[in-house]
């Protein structure tokens, strides 16, 4: 049964941890939280909270550590307001005051800033390539052997590609392959684009010259485009983590990081503890992983998040009061349509 003594226990122990990450005793809580209860009565609450899957005992120490469970209770129940670090504000609102930015710039610089705040990775998710499908595509042309392509989807979103070939193509093949590309490629969903590509090469054949390089560079981009949504800040801030010290945990987590359906479709996963709190944040726990996520929305309904990775043991009122921020940051300036 969780009693009010107990609860107070258990935040103490899961306070201390996300501080020191060491196990927690009976004595370091009465010394330094001043509980007003004997080390006996500590140790038999440690213990049903044990038994009830809150605690953990490891094996190097008589000591305690919160489980998954333990932080998703605490995440659900004993978090407090999530109030912005000022450093965190400051830097923000200055970095964006500052520049001339679009959505993408400005979510990227987000986080850069909350990676170095946090000392953990950051990262944000795009919008789902699943559910647009191509709209349009412009291809700009900046010398014989390098132009920049735009892709337009049907929710307004669009993506920037830098095409450079080995050799030059000439302007009319790069008119001939967008007006080709735009007719049998509109409406087409952008996760099957690479495949229709083979389709339509017959018809690119026929008419542009160099219809093998333009072919290569749109099925490489269109690939992009459909798996890059996902991206990372300060990734190397993981090997600081004492979590993470096992050769083998870091493996584990680095692969994580190249694929980039596991963030996409996280919520997917039944076996993943999740809870979403009062304010929005997602929280997601994947063995000794946590992810932090709060999302934001852009040029109509177009939807990202922003994230912060990091072991179970992390500040989670202070990581979310920053995602939130960044996340209003980011929706403030670019919901009204001021970005192009």
């Amino acid at each position: 049964m969780l009693t009010p003594r107990r609860i107070e226990i258990f935040k103490a122990i899961v306070d201390e941890f996300i501080k020191t990450a060491e196990p927690v005793g009976s004595k370091t809580l009465q010394q330094k939280y001043k509980l007003q209860y004997s080390s006996a009565t500590i140790r038999n609450d440690m213990q049903a909270l044990e038994e009830m899957g809150y605690l953990e005992k490891t094996h190097t120490s008589s000591g305690r550590v919160p489980s998954t469970l333990g932080y998703k209770f605490y995440c659900e129940h004993l978090l407090n307001n999530s109030s912005i670090d000022k450093k965190m504000e400051i830097a923000i609102k200055e970095a964006f005051d500052a520049s001339n930015m679009n959505v993408e710039e400005a979510v990227h610089l987000s986080c850069s800033i909350l990676s170095e705040m946090t000392n953990m990775t950051s990262g944000a998710i795009g919008p789902d390539s699943r559910t647009q499908k191509l709209e349009h595509i412009k291809l700009f042309q900046l010398d014989g052997r390098n132009a920049v392509c735009v892709f337009i989807t049907n929710t307004g979103h669009t993506e920037t590609k830098t095409f450079h070939f080995d050799e030059d193509i000439p302007y009319e093949d790069i008119e001939s392959c967008t007006e080709i590309l735009n007719e049998k490629l509109r409406g087409t969903p952008i996760t099957e684009l690479p495949r229709k590509m083979e389709y339509i090469k017959p018809a690119l054949s026929g008419v542009v010259q160099r219809h093998d390089l333009l072919f290569t560079a749109f099925v490489k981009a269109f690939i992009k485009f459909a798996g890059e949504n996902v991206y990372f800040s300060g990734k190397d801030k993981m090997l600081y983590q004492p979590e993470f010290e096992d050769i083998d945990k870091l493996k584990q987590l680095m692969t994580m990081f190249e694929d980039p359906t596991v963030w996409t479709r996280m919520d997917e996963d039944e076996n993943n503890l999740a809870v979403t709190t009062e304010r929005g944040a997602q929280l997601t726990w994947v063995n000794d992983l946590a992810v932090v996520r709060s999302k934001f929305y852009v040029k109509g309904n177009e939807s990202g998040e922003l994230m912060v990775v990091g072991p179970s043991r992390m500040n989670y009122d202070k990581i979310i009061g920053m995602l939130d921020y960044a996340a209003r940051m980011i929706e403030k300036m670019y919901s009204s349509g001021g970005d192009d």
